[in-house]
């Protein structure tokens, strides 16, 4: 590390090759002749042709829901010629497309999903994992046409796919619409940062020397949704399958149980494609030429017509009723012995031995011919791990209980990034509400007189300003706008795990919620924590000389300990927070990246995220206290003296320790006086063109009022960030959002 710049280099311990972008391989790098439509997006363009004002969820509830389910269930039965269905039936087409939709979602930062479409936009949409799955969509087309803006891309998806369970006699938990579509690739998605896929000989994330997956990352290898069906990066090694099964599953937050149900639930219907060598294959999506109007994985039309495709390079199906709901997936893993074959594009799959010719599949395009069934290592993983054999064994012998766990866990699975169930729209809303949607009872409005007293009650309670503003943070700045989990409705900060979550101060943290509670008096905790918060910020805005107001809304219910998914909640634990000046351990990207990340995950704008940064700051609200930051003589009042002192040419920056690129002082230049303590994270707003550029405009001379005003707008902003009842295009009817006296639902 260079001692005067900060910047990383060969002789620090934390060295500059292990240093990746917050971003890692982005859709440039994969595809850099591709069109660059996002310059027409700039400057807060939207690139959304509904506008921001469309109401999608009325539009929605306009739709004819019937209607639309019936052309569904004729689709599936309605074999093209461009592309046949397998069987004479397109529903494990459309279930594998769902399921590739739901299935990037992630619990570590809720990115991924079916929530806005994605699967529309690369690189999910030339995903090898992904491949053929362009012609599910345009199968879908005609009635997307047809029923337009009442129904999204991204719920059309997922109806798609439990249109097709149900059409094969399948079981349905239920369905919720309200996924409103984007119209543009999520660019703040880490996938990775490997420069080959998994078709490319991308090396496999977890080995004997890495055992766990990087980051937020849950997929086994470039490119996949889970793991790789043939086995760790090609090994067909079953029981080191079911160790990546386990490792990628449970980054969705999905137990062994739904681990096992998912995927025989899946594997019971269609087949896998591998009836060629892989050489026959065409370039994926964004690769392909302009004629051929976004499709790829293109094989000659002869090839089409008689089945011949190669996909993932397996070929054939589990079960030998691949358009049945029937337990024979277990029934034919259990009754037969397997042996280690390839398929005719050279893949690794396994092959029952000599079976009996009643347990032969249908061939796809022939009925009166007989194929043998077929399983993959992550299939024979459910019979040689014994755990999952555990499971197994006991959906075979209780079909019951594999219907009710496959109809749970693939609700789940398509509905997990969605959020609480207030955002759940239609007429197959699930009455039971289940704990991994996080449920809240219901809360009241705060009378003005309730508000006052409790107001001038916490103020005068001998806390500080920093302390209030921390714990109110604490408690809202858990919410991701990607999956729309945490925030400060329910008040889980004084549960588990939060409450002990270290970036929260946990000794600090009981002793100022017990203070909140003894005065809370009728308020929920959730509103008597924002509204101590708000209340501090308020008192610190006018002790700097600002009359202002903060707003506030009451209505937030109080969860319990009992309805926490306690396990789920985990992953949420923050490893840096740079709005308190926060780094648990060395991240393997720049502390100011984690900070855009989050500003991202709370759905924040740079000049909102710099509002709240300097904001925080002169508040008081550093973890631990700790000074680096607090570049003010006026700590508790809400001032511009963050922006003011950071950008003031008297003082220089240098770095506390050679070994270490994260702690700084900032000196005087008359006498080299030291005055200032500042982490890379408070740096970057006067280093960073873009950010020192609205930081500027905080620091003139005039605008103090401005900030102020920007501060406090931005703070209600994460306040209130899970509030959905607060928006209009959000509210639902009481049936529709369930029973919210959720307790013993």
């Amino acid at each position: 590390m260079d001692a005067k710049t900060g910047e990383l280099s060969g002789g620090c311990p934390y060295q500059a090759s292990k240093a990746r972008s917050l971003l890692g391989r982005q859709n440039k790098d994969w595809w850099p002749e591709a069109l660059p439509v996002d310059m027409l997006h700039q400057n807060g363009v939207s690139p959304d042709p509904l506008g921001s004002d469309f109401d999608y969820a009325e539009a929605f509830n306009a739709l004819d829901y019937t209607a639309l389910k019936n052309d569904l269930t004729a689709l599936m039965t309605d074999s093209k010629p461009w592309w046949p269905a397998d069987y004479g039936h397109y529903g494990p087409f459309m279930i594998r497309m769902a399921w590739h939709a739901a299935g990037t979602y992630r619990v570590t930062d809720g990115r991924g999903g079916a929530n806005s479409g994605q699967q529309r936009f690369e690189p999910l949409n030339s995903w090898p994992d992904n491949g053929n799955l362009d012609k599910a969509r345009r199968l879908l087309w005609p009635i997307k046409q047809k029923y337009g803006k009442n129904i999204s891309w991204a719920d059309l998806f997922i109806l798609a796919g439990n249109v097709a369970i149900e059409s094969m006699g399948g079981p349905v938990f239920g369905f919720a619409g309200g996924r409103r579509d984007v119209f543009q690739s999520e660019g703040d998605t880490f996938w990775g940062t490997e420069e080959l896929w998994v078709d490319q000989g991308a090396e496999t994330r977890i080995t004997e020397e890495a055992t766990d997956l990087e980051g937020p990352l849950a997929a086994i290898q470039m490119g996949l949704i889970y793991v790789n069906p043939e086995g760790p990066g090609g090994n067909p090694d079953p029981l080191q399958s079911a160790r990546d099964m386990r490792a990628t599953f449970s980054r969705m937050a999905m137990n062994s149980e739904e681990t096992v149900a998912l995927t025989a639930g899946g594997h019971a219907f269609g087949k896998a494609h591998g009836a060629k060598p892989s050489e026959r294959f065409g370039k994926n999506p964004a690769s392909e030429s302009v004629h051929l109007q976004g499709l790829g994985w293109l094989t000659d039309e002869e090839d089409i017509g008689k089945g011949h495709i190669t996909t993932s390079g397996i070929e054939g199906s589990w079960s030998n009723n691949p358009t049945r709901w029937t337990g024979d997936y277990f029934r034919l893993l259990f009754k037969y012995d397997y042996e280690l074959v390839e398929s005719p594009a050279g893949a690794k799959q396994w092959q029952p031995v000599n079976p009996d010719p009643e347990d032969m599949a249908p061939d796809a395009r022939d009925p009166s011919k007989r194929v043998p069934t077929m399983m993959t290592t992550a299939d024979m993983a459910l019979k040689m791990d014994p755990e999952f054999r555990a499971i197994s064994e006991r959906f075979r012998d209780d079909q019951a209980a594999l219907d009710d766990a496959f109809a749970r866990a693939w609700f789940k699975l398509t509905h997990r990034d969605m959020g609480p169930k207030i955002r759940y729209i239609g007429p197959e809303v699930p009455e039971e509400t289940l704990i991994w949607q996080d449920p809240v009872p219901e809360g009241r409005e705060a009378s003005s007189a309730e508000v006052e007293r409790f107001t001038k009650a916490i103020l005068g309670a001998g806390l500080t300003i920093g302390q209030l503003v921390k714990t109110a943070w604490a408690s809202a700045s858990t919410y991701r706008r990607s999956d729309h989990r945490g925030g400060a409705n329910g008040a889980r900060i004084r549960l588990d795990p939060q409450v002990n979550w270290e970036v929260n101060e946990p000794g600090e943290l009981k002793t100022v919620l017990a203070k909140i509670d003894e005065l809370r008096g009728e308020l929920s905790m959730a509103d008597a924590i924002v509204l101590a918060g708000s209340a501090a910020v308020e008192k610190a805005a006018r002790d700097a000389g600002f009359n202002v107001t903060v707003p506030f809304s009451g209505g937030r219910g109080d969860a319990t300990q009992e309805w926490t998914d306690v396990d789920s909640f985990k992953w949420m634990e923050p490893q840096a927070d740079a709005f308190r000046n926060y780094l648990k351990t060395r991240q393997p990207v720049r502390t100011e990246e984690m900070l855009l990340d989050r500003a991202a995950l709370l759905g924040l704008s740079a000049p909102e995220m710099t509002a709240l940064v300097g904001g925080l700051r002169v508040l008081g609200a550093n973890h631990g206290d700790r000074p680096e930051g607090v570049l003010t003589d006026r700590k508790g009042q809400l001032t511009n003296d963050f922006f003011v002192n950071l950008l003031d040419n008297d003082t220089f920056w240098e770095l506390v320790d050679s070994s270490s690129d994260e702690e700084f002082i900032g000196f005087t230049r008359a006498g080299k006086t030291p005055k200032w303590k500042a982490t890379r994270t408070d740096l970057i707003f006067g280093s960073n063109s873009q950010l020192r550029a609205t930081a500027e405009v905080y620091a003139e001379k005039g605008n103090e009022e401005l900030f102020v005003q920007h501060f406090i707008k931005a703070w209600v902003k994460v306040m209130n960030a899970d509030r959905f009842d607060l928006l209009p295009a959000r509210k639902v009817s009481a049936d529709q959002a369930g029973d919210a006296s959720y307790v013993g639902a």
